[in-house]
């Protein structure tokens, strides 16, 4: 179809397959060089695409930047299928106006976008060596969808005007380890790579995601660094969620919790995970994630910030997970997802509210904070229990600081060890009190019938009182008070030491009532 005025025409030196697409631009139609069977027509598979569905580089470059006027009636735009383009795609700082959409296109080498700017892009289920789009910017949607990269992706300070759609796209990694580089990316609304299959480190270092990050159903792979996902200082305005996608038909790659019942695949990461210094504004999502970590690897959360954190994923078997200075509103969490000793930081760590998923007893709470303090921190503790107290829950508060004096006491020299065990003991360091009461009176009725029988002449005759054993012993054992008994009496041989014995006792008893009351006198 021509327009008449030779304005537009296709220019010579192009070949059939060239012309069909020039006028299918003008048109603004979809431009299908499809066989119609599908192992021939798979982008990814091993059947050669001849010269008839082959188009150059350059023309398409052509097409794109300084393209032909459309048709009366019609709006200029690239929308290719089962196309294959041959030599590199080269598009670097220029301007593309028309709408582009190449699905199941073959790419013979890279694709060079770097500093252009796009109104919108979809590449869906293309097979592409390598995308390279530093400083890319597109006033829409970049979409690749269930394409695949053998050499990595870049978009290194790329700024997407709406959504980022990576669902289902396959990432081998580049040259130097990386399948995805977005380091300074800016995304205006969601960034989707649900489904996601890496093989090198995603890279998203100080990006900005403008409502949400989903990674659902995600399989994240590294077996030549440290960490499969690399973002510190990343900021998602809502939520980041690595949970399970529905894998049923159709695929559930819309953002959205699978339903019960449905078949799910979870998100998967085989190699180190570093979100420090993220900022979250709903949530951090881990739900039923796997983390499949060597010794030295972490699952590193330093100093993030969200409302909410949702550690539900499985227990990590080896490495660690790191949440010093993280600052978290609600702590929803499972007694199977945390790991054991060693496996857990939790230096600075603070949360108000705990909102367990199934039975967390406070035993296994503490067996948590021990796990997460392999050298005594008092920090851990004291955060727990006035988080413990603001909910109400006293007595667990009581025996968390409690956990922490027995914690703090093996790190003691042995005579303040000693000190420590015969606190506990007898009133718990002040945080069982009504222990003092039960020692105070055992000792009391033990020591009034035992100086029931003793020999006590009076030192001064005429001026004892009446000699009570029980009044004898009370004033004995407790310190200060005087009832008028003691120093009256001349006690002789092992009585003698006994009385010394209960006011020592007595002295013990006193100095550990007084510590419990002021630690409750502090608490109030």
């Amino acid at each position: 179809m021509v327009d008449g005025t030779g304005i537009g025409d296709p220019p010579d030196g192009l070949t059939g397959t060239e012309i069909g697409m020039w006028q299918a631009f003008r048109n603004g139609s979809v431009y299908d060089l499809s066989s119609g069977d599908p192992d021939v027509d798979d982008p990814h598979g091993g059947q050669a695409w001849g010269p008839g569905r082959s188009v150059r580089a350059r023309i398409v470059a052509w097409l794109l930047l300084d393209g032909p006027p459309a048709l009366s009636g019609r709006v200029a735009s690239l929308k290719l299928k089962g196309v294959q383009i041959t030599d590199a795609l080269d598009v670097s700082g220029g301007g593309v106006v028309p709408y582009v959409e190449l699905t199941r296109c073959r790419f013979e080498k890279e694709i060079l976008v770097p500093e252009a700017r796009f109104t919108t892009l979809r590449l869906v289920d293309c097979s592409i060596p390598r995308l390279e789009g530093a400083r890319v910017h597109t006033e829409g949607d970049l979409h690749l969808p269930r394409c695949r990269f053998h050499s990595g992706v870049r978009l290194t300070d790329a700024h997407i005007g709406t959504d980022l759609l990576l669902n289902q796209a396959v990432v081998y990694r580049d040259r130097r380890g990386k399948s995805i580089m977005a380091d300074g990316m800016s995304v205006g609304q969601d960034l989707q790579a649900e489904m996601l299959e890496t093989h090198g480190e995603l890279s998203l270092r100080g990006a900005q995601i403008g409502v949400s990050l989903s990674l659902r159903g995600s399989r994240l792979s590294n077996a030549y660094g440290s960490r499969a996902l690399n973002a510190p200082q990343l900021t998602v305005e809502r939520s980041l969620y690595l949970t399970p996608a529905g894998v049923g038909n159709p695929l559930q790659t819309s953002g959205t919790t699978p339903a019960r019942g449905t078949r799910v695949q979870r998100f998967e990461c085989q190699g180190g995970v570093r979100l420090d210094d993220g900022r979250f504004g709903d949530a951090v999502d881990l739900d039923q994630a796997r983390f499949h970590l060597e010794n030295d690897q972490e699952v590193s959360l330093r100093r993030i910030q969200t409302p909410e954190l949702r550690f539900l994923c499985e227990r990590p078997q080896r490495g660690r997970i790191v949440l010093s200075g993280a600052k978290v509103v609600n702590l929803i969490d499972r007694a199977a997802s945390w790991p054991g000793p060693g496996g857990l930081r939790v230096g600075g760590f603070t949360y108000e509210n705990l909102i367990p998923s199934g039975p967390f007893p406070l035993s296994r709470r503490l067996e948590w904070l021990s796990a997460a303090t392999p050298e005594y921190s008092p920090e851990p503790y004291e955060k727990l229990a006035t988080v413990l107290r603001n909910s109400g829950e006293d007595a667990d508060a009581r025996e968390v600081l409690l956990a922490k004096q027995r914690r703090r006491r093996e790190t003691l020299p042995p005579a303040a060890k000693i000190w420590g065990y015969i606190q506990d003991w007898t009133v718990a360091y002040g945080y069982r009190p009504g222990r003092a009461a039960v020692w105070m009176a055992v000792l009391w009725a033990a020591s009034t019938l035992a100086f029931s029988h003793a020999s006590h002449p009076a030192i001064k005759p005429g001026e004892a009182p009446h000699w009570s054993p029980a009044l004898f012993s009370l004033d004995l054992i407790l310190p200060v008070i005087d009832l008028g008994q003691d120093g009256y009496w001349q006690l002789q041989g092992g009585w003698q030491w006994a009385a010394t014995a209960l006011i020592l006792l007595g002295w013990i008893l006193a100095t550990t009532v007084a510590a419990g009351a002021t630690r409750l006198l502090r608490r109030n």
